[in-house]
Parts: C-alpha cells; structure tokens; sequence
C-alpha cells in the first residue's frame, strides 16, 4: 500500500490553495462592486455585500439583484422619458399649466415608490 501523497490530496498542492485564494479574492471584488452599486441606488449595501460574500448562495443572489436592478433602471428610464414628454407637450401648448403640474405631481409620486 502506497500511504503517500495522491494527486486528489488537493491540501498539499500549493497551487490549489492559492486557486481557492484567487476564488475568494474575485467573489471579494464582486461583493465590493455590488455594494457601490447598491449604496448608489440607495438599497442596503452591507446586506447585499454580505449575500454575494457567501460563496454559495452568493451566485444567486447576484443574480438576483441584477435582475431587480434592471428593473428599476428600465422604471426610471421610462419616467424620464416621461418628464421629457410632457415637458415638450406643455412647451408646445397641447396641455394646460394646470394639467402639466397634475402630471408632473402624478410623475413625482411615481419616482418616490420608486
């Protein structure tokens, strides 16, 4: 019987402790960058920092969030347009000032459940 070392003793290969280092360290600065993004979008940062730091449930949560991401960018794109329609309406006189800040405030309740 052989009781040395075997090619699957993957703990006494340096190179793959240093592979699952370099893992580590990517799903690091995947975390970080997610963080921004959500501080920016103002969600909670920390938590969704620490889903994506689990390496696990991290993939699916990412995934998730990108999802809900895109979502509320395609939301605020299409209220943007939105103010530009009606900017460009009352500009041309189709609308009244009344019925422009009816709208507009409508727009603003809009955006704040966003």
């Amino acid at each position: 019987m052989d009781w040395g070392h075997h090619m699957m003793d993957w703990w006494n290969i340096p190179y793959m402790g240093f592979w699952w280092i370099g893992v580590w360290i990517f799903q690091f600065i995947i975390a970080f960058l997610v963080y921004k993004d959500a501080e920016k979008s103002e969600k909670n940062g920390l938590l969704w920092f620490i889903l994506v730091i689990l390496p696990w449930t991290g993939f699916l949560f990412l995934i998730g969030y990108l999802v809900i991401q895109r979502e509320k960018t395609e939301t605020k794109e299409a209220i943007d347009n939105a103010d530009e329609i009606i900017d460009e309406r009352y500009a041309k006189g189709e609308i009244t000032r009344e019925e422009y800040l009816e709208i507009k405030n409508d727009m603003k309740e809009m955006r704040n459940k966003w």
